[in-house]
């Protein structure tokens, strides 16, 4: 695999010379009833509260579910990274397209694949490098992006995942060549990205996704979401604690609002950046959009008096899914973007319950209403008011709805 015993690695290990033996981070699943490059903060390194995963990536092999692939290999079928291969670029580096099959490597299957290219930028990159491959090389779920293998060469650095036909939902959202997105679609992307958050926050250990946003979701060919990008993902609280104490790191526009003054880091703070991404949906606008007046530059701020007003609720609505969608569908995803969105970690819904509120709009979504519908009910209904307001547990529930049930996590082999 090459010699991965940079300098980087060294100090990786000095600093954290007090481990006597490796720390394997395990995710053990609870049972259940059946602008981006600038967005992210220089320097987390020594944060204590960082989990104890495999500090040294010349240990990484012992995920046998990923292939350990050779610079050479990702060379040739990237044709040497080759321009017209790009699929784009982001805060670790740059995105080729790729397809490996027994040309590559006997044995392999033939498949098409993203190959994301490290920035040789020092520590920092190295380490979200080094995070990706812990979190994917031991989580799978048909919510979160595939990890295929990774290289790690001299300083060469990079990851293969699974290709993602349709790309991210930012560029389906918001580019003005892209086809609007239908209701039905939206409402399923939601729900995919809900339940992808939803198995993070079951494991035993809650992992904190930490950057959720429309880029970061990718769509498969059958627009099926898939969380990507785990660089800046955190294991979460365990036992007495409360909270993850963190140098403040994600993204302007999607960040809770507690987590960026206090650096307190719950799994709420997800849910709040679910909320976010569910206005996107709702509304095909921006979290941020400097070339709007300015009272509506921040999506957040425009939108959250009219979430909880059933006569405006109707207006924040995309124009272009008129005839699309039920009155009460509607108001549904906007009370439940309005609870996401609370000023109050505490009076979020855990990502189960906001799975289980989208998975009934499935059904609605398909059958369309005027919008001279009458308004049906008081949305959400009490019982889910309830249990929103009235859980003060930061950490995930101890039994989870069935319908967002984690699938089991591949355990790490040492």
């Amino acid at each position: 695999m090459g010699n991965c015993g940079t300098r980087e690695e060294s100090a990786v290990a000095a600093a954290h010379a007090q481990v006597q033996q490796l720390h394997i981070f395990q995710l053990p699943v609870k049972s259940t009833p059946s602008e981006r490059k600038h967005n992210r903060s220089f320097s987390d390194l020594s944060d204590p509260s960082t989990p104890r995963v495999i500090e040294d990536s010349r240990n990484i092999s012992i995920y046998t579910n990923v292939i350990a692939f050779t610079l050479f290999e990702l060379e040739t079928i990237t044709k040497s990274f080759r321009s017209d291969y790009v699929l784009g670029e982001g805060g670790f580096g740059t995105v080729y397209k790729g397809y490996i099959n027994e040309n590559v490597r006997v044995g392999l299957k033939s498949l098409p694949v993203a190959v994301k290219v490290l920035n040789k930028d020092g520590l920092q990159g190295h380490r979200e490098w080094l995070t990706e491959v812990n979190f994917l090389g031991q989580l799978r779920h048909p919510n979160l992006v595939k990890l295929i293998g990774y290289c790690c060469e001299d300083v060469h650095r990079l990851l293969v995942y699974e290709f993602m036909f349709r790309g991210s939902l930012e560029n389906h959202l918001f580019r003005k060549t892209a086809a609007p997105l239908s209701w039905a679609t939206r409402m399923m992307i939601a729900l995919g990205a809900a339940k992808g958050l939803a198995f993070l926050h079951n494991a035993e250990r809650p992992v904190i996704y930490r950057d959720f946003k429309t880029s970061n979701i990718l769509l498969d060919s059958d627009y099926t979401a898939k969380l990507s990008d785990f660089g800046l993902a955190k294991a979460g609280p365990q036992g007495d604690e409360t909270h993850v104490s963190t140098r403040v790191m994600g993204t302007y526009g999607y960040a809770a609002p507690e987590y960026v003054m206090t650096g307190r880091l719950t799994a709420r703070s997800d849910v709040y950046s679910f909320g976010v991404v569910l206005l996107e949906l709702l509304t095909g606008r921006k979290s941020v959009d400097k070339t709007r007046p300015s009272k509506e530059q921040s999506l957040v701020d425009w939108t959250r008096p009219k979430l909880n007003d059933k006569k405006k609720m109707l207006q924040i609505i995309d124009p272009r899914l008129e005839d699309q969608y039920s009155v009460r569908a509607a108001q549904k995803a906007c009370s439940l973007a309005y609870y996401c969105l609370s000023q109050n970690p505490k009076a979020r819904p855990l990502m189960s319950d906001v799975v289980e509120t989208l998975e009934p709009l499935q059904c609605s979504s398909a059958s369309k209403g005027s919008a001279h519908t009458p308004i049906l009910d008081s949305l959400p209904d009490y019982r889910m008011h309830r249990r929103f307001s009235g859980n003060n547990n930061m950490s995930c529930r101890s039994s989870p709805s069935p319908k967002c049930s984690p699938s089991p996590i591949t355990p790490c082999r040492v």
